[in-house]
């Protein structure tokens, strides 16, 4: 049985899903309907990421060196145990080359956040990163929840404010002040922050939405349960056929096409991180979404889980 003591029940119901304003990955903008669900109010800490490991002597991708099968044509030598790590690079950079600020850092893990001589000990309260989908997923089922769709996080995200631009409105900074973790400044180079965090922050630093759920909207990339495709589907000819619950499309189509020697299938990310900037990634948004291979963990990517028991929802009390 599912621990409901720091989840927030949702509603659910109908909404506009996807925008038509910003990528192209967002759109069609389209109706869709979901069930009431709970969900963590925060994204899942290192605190309780690490009474998981502790429980259970949980392994994460990171720390498992990869499989030479899986990457045809890598050197050998660069087949270790580790994750992507972000550096600013410091100068004027390409923005195009994501190589130059992303690196692949041995011994980069959860409890290693930013390379071998980097911990935790003071983040207990930040959000877990350097988590893969079987991660995430692992310890969800351990907690006795799930990871949420698509869906899902989307219409918890918007906080029941049906297609506004942010978790709270339509107004990034309302009064001037920062109501999530983002990058202020010129993207890679320069983050001024001015909203008090240069990385993760602690998963309550900034308000929560209109459902009480806190980093919604940047902080960490949060994974969802769905298998990505580069658009979403357009509204049914007819009203009375919104999709209820929609589940994604189906795996074999999630693999990039950019990459067609590596049949990795990629999972949809939601939520934008500390690394989204104007100049840059404009997807510290609830319709923003981001394609992840489900083998690659980064220093900019966590999770939250849900629960999908209709009598516990009855029942179960808020959060305390």
């Amino acid at each position: 049985m599912s621990d409901l003591k720091d989840m927030i029940l949702v509603p659910g119901g109908t909404f506009s899903m996807g925008s038509d304003r910003h990528y192209t990955e967002e759109a069609p903008a389209h109706r869709v309907t979901v069930d009431p669900f709970r969900i963590d109010v925060t994204p899942v800490t290192n605190r309780q990421f690490r009474a998981f490991v502790t429980a259970t002597g949980y392994v994460t991708t990171a720390q498992i060196p990869p499989d030479p099968k899986d990457y045809p044509g890598a050197q050998p030598q660069m087949l270790y145990a580790g994750s992507l790590v972000f550096t600013p690079p410091g100068r004027a950079v390409d923005p195009k080359h994501w190589s130059q600020w992303w690196s692949f850092m041995r011994s980069a893990d959860w409890r290693h956040p930013y390379g071998p001589e980097s911990n935790i000990d003071d983040l207990d309260d930040h959000p877990v990163v350097h988590v893969a989908y079987a991660d995430a997923l692992a310890y969800a089922r351990w907690a006795g929840k799930d990871l949420p769709t698509e869906a899902e996080w989307e219409f918890a995200a918007r906080g029941g404010l049906d297609s506004a631009e942010y978790a709270w409105g339509d107004d990034f900074a309302p009064g001037g002040k920062h109501r999530a973790n983002t990058w202020q400044g010129k993207f890679p180079v320069q983050d001024l922050c001015e909203d008090g965090f240069s990385r993760t922050s602690p998963v309550t630093a900034f308000p929560p939405n209109g459902y009480g759920i806190h980093d919604m909207i940047g902080n960490v990339w949060e994974w969802t349960s769905d298998w990505y495709i580069a658009c979403h589907t357009a509204n049914p000819a007819k009203a009375c056929c919104i999709p209820k619950n929609p589940r994604g499309p189906r795996e074999e189509e999630s693999y990039d096409p950019c990459q067609p020697s590596i049949r990795i299938p990629r999972k949809v990310l939601k939520g934008g991180s500390h690394l989204c900037a104007p100049n840059y990634c404009r997807r510290y948004r609830p319709a923003a979404r981001h394609a992840e291979p489900i083998d690659t963990s980064t220093s900019h990517v966590g999770f939250r889980c849900v629960v999908r028991e209709p009598q516990s929802l009855a029942e179960a009390p808020g959060p305390r």
